[in-house]
């Protein structure tokens, strides 16, 4: 059975306890491949003033339920299939990125993404979010995506892990073009949407301007009037919170 299509993002359901697998070693490049990528990054290098790096990041290879397998790849090669979707039936890629999905007494926390970002800049996204980078590598292959959810949360929103639920695996979302995923992770915290700003202020690292929390009554309408970004809704729906049928 395939996974439903939605907006125009595939939607994979995922199992609460998925676990995540590295069972081979990143691919060779062909030589006219690798000076593309080698192209596109110094361009994205020079617009960003050298702010990209080169670090690992899990690249999924086969999805089910109950197991993701696949690779770590470079994020040159990802960053080259953003800018040149058509280079994705030679580079096969498809990044695995985390992504929260926090409500709270107040609402939903939602975060506008820098505009110089690489990926979906300037829209408003569920935080934390963020790679699935050598941070979550542990024994044997396995990949702790529970820890890398709550990597970011640290950093992102200045959010500990005693502030928010244990993190839920939720569904796998796939950008039609650039084929990152997207897994979502459902948290929520006790926490007021004063003292989230509060913490954020204090202790984030600055990635969102603004973070704000969304009240559920104004869900529907703050995704209709604003630049949220298409995964944000998909993983709404597959939590309950907004209807299906939008």
């Amino acid at each position: 059975m395939n996974p439903p299509m939605i907006a125009p993002w595939q939607t994979f359901p995922v199992h609460p306890d998925v676990a995540i697998r590295v069972v081979r070693p990143m691919p060779e490049l062909p030589a006219w491949l690798d000076q593309a990528i080698d192209t596109i990054w110094t361009s994205e290098q020079a617009r960003l003033d050298g702010a990209l790096f080169n670090g690992r990041v899990f690249s999924a290879d086969v999805i089910s339920p109950r197991l993701v397998c696949g690779h770590w790849t470079e994020f040159r090669r990802i960053v080259a299939q953003m800018r040149r979707p058509d280079l994705h039936p030679a580079l096969g890629i498809r990044p695995l990125a985390v992504g929260g999905i926090i409500t709270g007494q107040d609402g939903v926390i939602f975060g506008r993404r820098p505009t110089r970002s690489v990926y979906q800049a300037g829209e408003w996204q569920l935080p934390p979010a963020g790679s699935v980078d050598l941070n979550a590598a542990r024994d044997e292959g396995r990949v702790d995506v529970v820890a890398m959810v709550l990597q970011e949360l640290a950093e992102e929103l200045g959010l500990s892990a005693a502030d928010v639920s244990p993190p839920v695996p939720v569904c796998i979302v796939e950008h039609p073009g650039s084929h990152v995923l997207d897994l979502g992770m459902a948290m929520h915290t006790e926490l007021s949407a004063e003292a989230i700003a509060a913490r954020h202020a204090a202790s984030g690292n600055g990635e969102y301007d603004p973070l704000t929390v969304v009240r559920l009554t104004d869900l529907v309408s703050f995704i209709a009037g604003d630049a949220v970004n298409l995964q944000a809704p998909i993983f709404l729906q597959e939590i309950g919170l907004i209807s299906k049928n939008l």
